[in-house]
């Protein structure tokens, strides 16, 4: 009886722990990526905050205010710009394509003597040819048979300005708690996994600072590069594949889409040589940028190995969407951190058994 009392009262604490855990995880889950993406976006703009609390003489929610309004400007002015700049795109592009499809351009000579390919381009164009209204028709039959999924992209454009309002608002507590967030933090880590969690939380940061600037930065070098590109080979719209670079840049392996379809869009309108180019810069210049500037800003931030990076990126990106091309890296960041603390230990006492046989 003695051994079962203590026994009880240890047990039935952690259990209404693990209970209460488990019900508070069930609550919060439907705002996980917010909070995920506030996250981020506190750390990688926490020095421009910090600066913003100077100036308001540490006035903690005077600066947070400022500080969130200034995040909220940076991600909506851009917003609001792409849209009003793809309603003009595409009311430009639009007589564009219907002039395509009433005088399809002939198919160029390269391509004519292409196995397969050049024989189904010959056939799509006098197909055209032959009746220009037929396009329009099966366009029309293809939006008709999937208007429910359309509706369903809306309301997934709809949700997710909901989530970016909600993020919005996590980020302000950030700005104003975050000091004491962290703080407390470290503090009920040490009391579980002892003084390392420290090393374990100082990784956390590096790395995510390294991928936070690596990722963004490089994906906004690669969309100016390939603006410029795409201004060069005379394409109609080189502002809006520009930013779609951009976009798409932050996806490993993801640009060749956008310059990719750049190219054929010049390719459908005639300019062979222009869609050429435009293949032939992004793929020696674009493509090849991520490559180099990518290693480069991460490798000088975290010594975190660049594969482990890779992996993170990738896994994160299928198993949490586009908030695990950030989450990815720092999970396997505590990982490569615990690894090598626990491999220094084994240094060590390597290091002192050799002593002992001294």
């Amino acid at each position: 009886m003695k051994d079962y009392m203590p026994f009880s009262r240890r047990i039935v604490p952690w259990l209404a722990l693990g209970g209460l855990l488990l019900l508070a995880f069930m609550v919060v889950t439907p705002f996980l990526a917010p909070i995920a993406w506030a996250g981020v976006l506190a750390y990688a703009s926490w020095p421009v905050a910090s600066r913003i609390r100077r100036w308001c003489k540490n006035r903690d929610t005077l600066a947070a205010s400022l500080s969130t309004a200034l995040v909220a400007l940076t991600l909506f002015l851009p917003l609001i710009w792409l849209v009003w700049l793809a309603q003009q795109e595409l009311s430009n592009t639009y007589p564009v394509l219907q002039d395509f499809l009433t005088n399809p351009p002939p198919v160029p000579e390269a391509f004519r003597g292409l196995p397969w390919l050049g024989d189904w381009l010959v056939h799509q164009q006098a197909t055209l040819v032959a009746n220009p209204q037929g396009v329009s028709s099966v366009i029309k039959a293809w939006l008709a048979a999937h208007t429910n999924d359309l509706t369903t992209l809306a309301g997934g454009v709809g949700k997710n300005l909901v989530k970016l309002i909600f993020v919005i608002v996590i980020l302000f507590f950030f700005y104003r708690d975050g000091v004491r967030i962290v703080r407390e933090l470290r503090h009920v880590l040490e009391r579980f996994i002892g003084a390392q969690v420290h090393d374990y939380l100082h990784a956390v940061g590096t790395t995510a600072r390294a991928v936070v600037y690596g990722i963004l930065l490089t994906a906004l070098v690669q969309g100016i590069v390939a603006g410029l590109g795409y201004w060069v080979a005379g394409l109609a719209s080189p502002v809006m594949f520009g930013v779609l670079t951009m976009i798409l840049a932050l996806i490993p392996f993801g640009t060749p889409l956008a310059w990719g379809a750049a190219g054929l869009w010049l390719l459908l309108q005639g300019d062979t040589g222009a869609a050429i180019g435009v293949w032939i810069w992004g793929a020696v210049v674009v493509s090849q940028i991520d490559n180099f500037l990518r290693p480069l800003f991460i490798s000088s931030v975290s010594p975190i190995p660049f594969l482990f990076v890779l992996f993170g990126v990738l896994g994160g990106l299928l198993a949490f969407g586009l908030v695990g091309l950030f989450i990815g890296p720092i999970v396997l960041a505590v990982i490569w951190a615990v690894w090598r603390e626990w491999a220094a230990h084994l240094e060590e006492e390597v290091t002192d058994d050799k002593a002992e046989l001294i």
